[in-house]
């Protein structure tokens, strides 16, 4: 396993100048590779090759200024998306895809920057400075053959596996690419947490050990507000496809936010996990749920924007390294079921089984009242989103089927929770937890060593 920490790079201007010369011929070595690989394809109706574009472009000028291994790297990249290409097709032939997959398109225009990679063989430490070599032209134009990184202080040089310089946004940064071991922890496989992802109350999650959380995501939802406002303001009456620095300062900012947001809340999650040594976590998903989505302008604008899916996607990472198995359940229904009812749980798109439910239609025993409140069957009142984390549980035992992590495929599997302590008293008064909080309090504290760990 493989783990990935990135560092923003503050350089001064001899390094600055570098770092552009060498992002940007490493924009215009992709775009050549392309530019081969689609006249291959257009007239042969042939994909290259792994090695193909290396011997047509060894002497190349592009190539020979940035060093070898890293100009391989480069190459490489476009000869595996023209290979995703083939295999995409393949798919959409058989009608396993929806969208016709297309060619690999030219990266950037004129004049941008683009990933470089060095494997660790081309990296060597001096001092606390890593020190990362440059082609043989730039030697003979200006005299140098490398520049020097710092090498992070909670990182090993003997770890380090891959470094990428990454330009986004006017600024670099510095992608460390190390090992992971997996970790040794005492897990119970009979525990289950299910989640239930929103807007408001981004995580929703209730345990069979008696226990139900929410991380709050109303922060997350402003962060967004005040970006949408200050874009609509910066590009009040300019030409379609407006960019400024301005513009690329708020957006970086934003993005860093959404980030830290995104770490904090899955290690917020792992970690209930591993205090009640909660074995399983089953999270509810609807494929392209962003998509289709119907909520209102308003609404829509934030949903959308609130990273739930790359959420998931660490949540998933975190999981295979401690150890946790991880499902992923279609959640349709969920939220309108009543779980203390038990409530059947249809799949969407598909007919109840009961008879009863064939002759008038399937209708939960439940209702929601207003915002945040259902009302069961037996007019009782509990917290919506609970009440949708515990069905989701309920769903995965149900269908017995779930989505592994890193896998496009529905895997069989065999559930059977207890659910007898998710009582009324778990479902109507969860914890609430912030990741971003002014009070220096213990969860805060917790959440600033879990920054520093990423």
């Amino acid at each position: 396993m493989y783990g990935c920490q990135q560092n923003l790079i503050s350089p001064n201007h001899e390094l600055k100048a570098v770092l552009e010369f060498i992002c940007c011929e490493s924009n215009k070595l992709t775009n050549c590779g392309i530019y081969y690989g689609r006249q291959i394809y257009l007239k042969t109706h042939k994909i290259i090759g792994k090695f193909d574009l290396e011997k047509e472009y060894k002497s190349n000028q592009h190539y020979q200024v940035i060093y070898s291994q890293a100009a391989q790297q480069i190459l490489r990249s476009v000869a595996e998306s023209f290979k995703s290409f083939k295999q995409l097709s393949k798919k959409y032939k058989q009608g396993e895809l929806t969208d016709r997959p297309k060619l690999p398109k030219y990266s950037r225009k004129k004049g941008g920057l683009a990933l470089v990679t060095y494997p660790k063989q081309a990296l060597r430490l001096t001092g606390n400075q890593i020190r990362i070599p440059l082609g043989r032209k730039v030697k003979q134009w200006f005299g140098f053959d490398s520049f020097y990184l710092s090498m992070p202080s909670n990182l090993m040089f003997n770890d380090i596996k891959e470094l990428r310089i990454l330009p986004r946004n006017q600024c670099f940064y510095a992608e460390f690419i190390y090992e992971i071991e997996g970790q040794k922890v005492e897990l119970n496989y009979d525990y289950v947490l299910g989640i239930d992802p929103g807007l408001n109350n981004w995580l929703t999650a209730v345990s069979n050990v008696g226990m139900s959380l929410i991380i709050d995501g109303k922060n997350l939802k402003y962060v967004n507000r005040w970006y949408n406002k200050q874009v609509s303001i910066i590009k009040d009456g300019k030409r379609l496809g407006f960019w400024s620095k301005r513009l690329a300062k708020i957006t970086e900012k934003r993005n860093r936010q959404m980030k830290d947001a995104v770490n904090k809340a899955a290690r917020m999650v792992i970690n209930h996990c591993l205090d009640n040594q909660i074995g399983v976590i089953v999270f509810g998903w609807n494929k392209e749920q962003k998509k289709e989505s119907n909520l209102g302008k308003k609404t829509n604008q934030s949903f959308v924007s609130i990273p739930t899916a790359k959420l998931k996607e660490r949540i998933a990472q975190l999981c295979s390294q401690y150890g946790i198995k991880f499902i992923e359940t279609e959640e349709s229904y969920t939220s309108k079921a009543s779980f203390l009812d038990n409530d059947w749980l249809p799949i969407f798109g598909e007919k109840p089984v009961c008879v009863a439910f064939r002759r008038k239609g399937w209708q939960p025993s439940g209702k929601r009242r207003k915002r945040g409140l259902y009302q069961t069957g037996h007019h009782q009142y509990i917290n919506t989103d609970a009440n949708g984390a515990a069905n989701i549980i309920r769903k995965a035992i149900q269908c017995g089927l779930g989505k592994s992590p890193g896998l496009n495929q529905e895997v069989s599997t065999t559930l059977n929770f207890d659910l007898s302590r998710v009582s009324r008293g778990v479902l109507t008064r969860p914890q609430k937890l912030k990741f971003w909080s002014a009070k220096k309090t213990r969860s805060n504290a917790v959440l600033t060593h879990c920054a520093v760990s990423f």
